[in-house]
């Protein structure tokens, strides 16, 4: 290995575990963690997180888009291995902890002049995983598990407020809480409902205005 290919290799490295210590700690704590606290997470100089990171918009910026990445994958492994659709959308809604980390990302991000909102890549993935969802939710009406006056859009908004975390709780316990309560919802939204919903279902573009992007 040459000196310039083991460098490159050196740099991937470093970004790579700055964006896993970056996630880790914004999961934990929220997007203002401070950046020495992420440096040492991630086992590197401040210098080396800023010369990959040059400001916290940046460096958001890039764990959101590999946050999206990572729920994406999720996604597309469940439609594969999933042979049952109700199974596989139980497995998308479940990816909480991610949802989570995209839901606190996306307000930090809304002053951010880079915003991944507007990044290309974060649009293709966004697309991806709704148009998943949208299937999922289809074809487990079709199949006869998932009741049918709900739409997809109602599938997203239920996940949406589900993993909103309470107040006064540790980490551990608001991941127990998010757990139980997404597995009372997706029962409740099988087809043993007997109550009729108010309203008509709703689609992906009622709750999340990128859905029509």
């Amino acid at each position: 290995m040459t000196d310039g290919i083991r460098m490159r290799a050196d740099a991937r490295r470093n970004r790579e575990q700055i964006i896993a210590a970056a996630r880790t700690l914004f999961a934990e704590n929220g997007p203002d963690v401070p950046m020495e606290e992420i440096a040492r997470r991630a086992g590197c100089g401040v210098g080396t997180l800023y010369r990959r990171f040059p400001d916290r918009a940046s460096l958001i910026h890039a764990v959101g888009l590999d946050n999206l990445e990572r729920i994406r994958a999720a996604a597309r492994a469940a439609v594969a291995e999933e042979p049952d659709p109700w199974q596989a959308l139980r497995r998308v809604v479940r990816l909480s902890l991610d949802l989570r980390l995209s839901q606190r990302l996306s307000v930090a991000a809304e002053e951010a002049p880079d915003s991944f909102h507007r990044d290309p890549a974060a649009a293709a993935s966004r697309r991806e995983i709704l148009a998943l969802l949208d299937e999922l939710v289809a074809a487990a009406q079709r199949q006869g598990s998932l009741r049918r006056d709900i739409g997809a859009g109602d599938v997203l908004a239920m996940a949406i407020m589900t993993i909103r975390p309470l107040p006064g709780f540790d980490e551990a316990h608001r991941d127990l809480l998010t757990e139980r309560c997404l597995g009372l919802v997706l029962d409740a939204l099988g087809t043993g409902g007997d109550e009729p919903l108010p309203g008509r279902p709703l689609g992906l573009a009622d709750v999340f205005p990128f859905a029509a992007e």
